[in-house]
């Protein structure tokens, strides 16, 4: 059931209703909307990265700032914050500790509830219903629900996992880059351009890996992309490699009887186009964000089991 109507002040008006607060807190940007009781869009703003990996208390400063940016859209007041109901996707949030952290936060809002950044997006494509996602991004993961129970596979976390994501593109460039650079393997004008914003010089990319995050690493994955289509052979096999690894994760669902299939994120079109014509052909457009994914949280409008996503990495670990 939707929370006890409430009222609140925006654009100078009051009125009754709840109002709901979707955040989409990823490893490059957070985004924010905040909708009324009826649906609409009231405003929505964004921040800089919300992932657990850059600490709890970053993740939650840029949730609050896309939060403010959305309500300053609205005209809606900082102390109306105590009258939403937000529903919060997180990236990172299985690291250990993470969500025991947040549950000690003293939030502004009238409820809070968290989950995974990639079963809002699950959600939100899916409008709730049974579906999976593939998320090609600052990082990877593939997401489902069937039958009311969350199916998660990948998006360990770069540099171990996220294979096919953007950050994971600009580690296998900058790597095949020092290669070239110390005649170990072959040039190309990809290679030579990366190379190019190190000065040339393979100890100065090795001081800014020491303090690179995965968004600093996928900041690169746009210049690969770009020298692949143009034919570029080392752009093309590195775009290859990372297809086929979204492509793994799309091939997983299908094995587990998830016939409705997207790709989201922000590399999901350019990958697209990369991926085999039989798994381009199977690929559903979402239905909504991970925003709106988000808000059917905070609405309540769908059941959120979080042990099912553990109970299946147990169950595909093999016995010891």
């Amino acid at each position: 059931m939707d929370p006890e109507p409430t009222s609140a002040r925006w654009n100078g008006m009051v009125t009754k209703g709840a109002l709901y607060l979707g955040i989409d807190g990823g490893g490059s940007r957070c985004r924010a909307r905040i909708e009324d009781e009826y649906g609409a869009a009231l405003g929505e703003g964004s921040s800089g990265p919300a992932t657990t990996r850059l600490g709890i208390d970053q993740a939650w400063r840029s949730i609050l700032q896309a939060c403010a940016a959305a309500a300053e859209q609205a005209g809606i007041a900082r102390e109306d914050f105590a009258l939403m109901h937000a529903g919060i996707g997180l990236a990172g949030l299985g690291r250990r500790g993470a969500q025991a952290a947040l549950k000690e936060i003293a939030h502004p809002f009238a409820s809070v509830r968290f989950i995974g950044d990639g079963l809002t997006a699950c959600l939100g494509a899916h409008g709730g219903a049974d579906g999976a996602i593939v998320v090609a991004g600052t990082g990877s993961i593939g997401v489902g629900l069937i039958g009311g129970r969350e199916l998660r596979f990948g998006g360990y976390g770069f540099p171990i996992s996220d294979e096919g994501s953007g950050a994971d593109i600009g580690l296998q460039a900058i790597k095949l880059a020092l290669c070239a650079a110390d005649a170990r393997g072959e040039t190309s004008p990809l290679l030579e351009e990366l190379l190019g914003a190190f000065d040339h010089d393979p100890l100065q990319a090795v001081a800014w890996s020491e303090q690179a995050t995965a968004t600093d690493y996928a900041a690169f994955a746009p210049m690969v992309l770009r020298h692949a289509t143009a034919g570029d052979p080392i752009g093309r096999r590195i775009v290859e490699r990372a297809a086929d690894a979204i492509g793994d994760l799309l091939d997983v669902f299908l094995r587990h009887g998830i016939e409705r299939l997207s790709l989201v994120g922000g590399l999901s079109g350019p990958i697209a186009a990369w991926l085999t014509s039989d798994l381009r052909g199977r690929l559903t457009p979402p239905d909504g964000d991970a925003i709106a994914g988000a808000l059917l949280v905070a609405r309540r409008r769908v059941a959120v089991v979080e042990a099912a996503a553990e109970r299946e990495r147990v169950a595909k670990v093999p016995n010891q």
